[in-house]
């Protein structure tokens, strides 16, 4: 598929962790010893995507809150696995302090960061992929954001669960495709499957294929709850027994795995800026990290693709 991006929304988190855990520390290190291993890769992953995308704006949503407290009040295992202390998210020792200076070289470009309070990432790629003129190219490894996938707008999924350099490229076909479902149905889909990267535990005994026959007969899962209700339905026994005993979690499954699309956003231009707004900033960073290569390679790759008026 041609790329025709207008708005590039990326999952920072997302294209960070798979960049810390892509490049060997050893191979990026600041002049004091520092890994900047995930910086690098992150600002590289970006100068890709913008290289081959094309697009003419750009904007990085944020985690402000890795496991908001509407979710957990749901279901309180969301995620529950990937706590350290408090409430703090399981985060390698070397790579915590690599995300401020993401943020810090972001800024100097004058790529628009994005995170809000009470929500994740997700929450922030859904309201822009709903609320901004399309077409919208969403980036991420997150398979919970198939769900945004919607061709009349248009709205795709670049997926890089092997990478940006071996993009999956997801209208509504090629997620029906993939999962037997249609992209609108994608959370209630998660919902009966579960997802133990998250603390879902789905429909025991529900795999895949079970879920997306379901979603197929009964359209989601409440459609699901209100064909249990009917003694009629023709549900295998030993499925109904199981949807049955998992009734307290269908109850309330979709509200998690449902991406919310109506985040407040603070307000901002998505834009693909020509030139650093902050050259002395970025150059002062790059020296202090040893990033003069890969923030040249971002500034140049956004400097090719911005409008020539703007260059």
């Amino acid at each position: 598929m041609e790329p025709t991006a207008a708005l590039l929304a990326v999952d920072a988190p997302s294209l960070y962790f798979r960049a810390y855990f892509g490049i060997p520390e050893a191979a990026a290190l600041a002049p004091d010893g520092a890994p900047v291993n995930a910086v690098r890769g992150f600002l590289d992953m970006l100068a890709t995507l913008v290289r081959t995308r094309r697009p003419d704006r750009l904007v990085c949503a944020m985690d402000a809150d890795w496991r908001p407290a509407f979710r957990v009040a749901l279901i309180p295992s969301y995620k529950a696995h990937r706590v350290a202390d408090g409430d703090a998210e399981q985060v390698p020792d070397t790579l915590s302090p690599q995300v401020p200076i993401i943020e810090q070289a972001l800024a100097a470009i004058g790529v628009p960061v994005v995170g809000v309070a009470g929500f994740e990432a997700d929450d922030v790629l859904g309201t822009l992929a709903t609320g901004q003129p399309g077409p919208v190219e969403v980036v991420s490894g997150d398979r919970d954001l198939f769900q945004l996938v919607d061709d009349a707008r248009p709205v795709r999924l670049l997926y890089c669960g092997r990478g940006v350099a071996k993009l999956e490229v997801y209208d509504e076909a090629a997620v029906h495709a993939r999962y037997g479902v249609p992209a609108g149905a994608y959370a209630d889909f998660a919902a009966l499957r579960g997802d133990p990267s998250d603390g879902l535990p789905g429909v025991a005994g529900v795999g895949e294929k079970t879920a997306a026959r379901l979603i197929d007969r009964y359209g989601s899962v409440a459609g699901i709850i209100d064909a249990l209700a009917d003694p009629a339905s023709a549900f295998a026994p030993g499925l109904r027994a199981r949807l049955l005993a998992a009734g307290d979690y269908l109850t309330v499954a979709t509200r998690v795995t449902q991406v919310a699309c109506d985040v407040p956003l603070p307000a901002f231009a998505p834009r693909l800026p020509a030139a650093p707004v902050d050259q002395q900033g970025l150059l002062a960073l790059a020296e202090r990290w040893n990033l003069a290569g890969p923030c040249r390679r971002l500034v140049d790759a956004l400097a090719d693709a911005a409008p020539p008026t703007d260059r």
